[in-house]
């Protein structure tokens, strides 16, 4: 997950302060992350920091990535949480 404006795109889904989680694609990982951490990331996570990366694939193109998303984002919960491979800590 090293990679940071390569043009490779990744989903990715974020971990929020409240226990929410957050999905969404971007070329550059940790410059997002970064983003999303100083509040200007999205409407969504600007009240829910700090936010944390629990969860990125790589995807062949914008438009994988976007399919991809849409498909992260229709599971439940349980399925991101079982995506993301460990359980989150209890919000604050």
């Amino acid at each position: 997950m090293g990679v940071t404006g390569s043009g490779r795109w990744f989903c990715y889904l974020l971990a929020c302060a409240d226990g929410t989680l957050y999905t969404g694609i971007t070329t550059a990982l940790e410059q997002r992350l970064a983003v999303h951490n100083a509040g200007a990331g999205s409407k969504y996570t600007r009240s829910r920091r700090p936010v944390r990366l629990v969860w990125a694939e790589l995807c062949r193109d914008r438009s994988a990535a976007s399919r991809r998303e849409a498909v992260v984002k229709a599971l439940p919960r349980a399925r991101k949480l079982a995506l993301a491979g460990t359980p989150l800590p209890r919000p604050r």
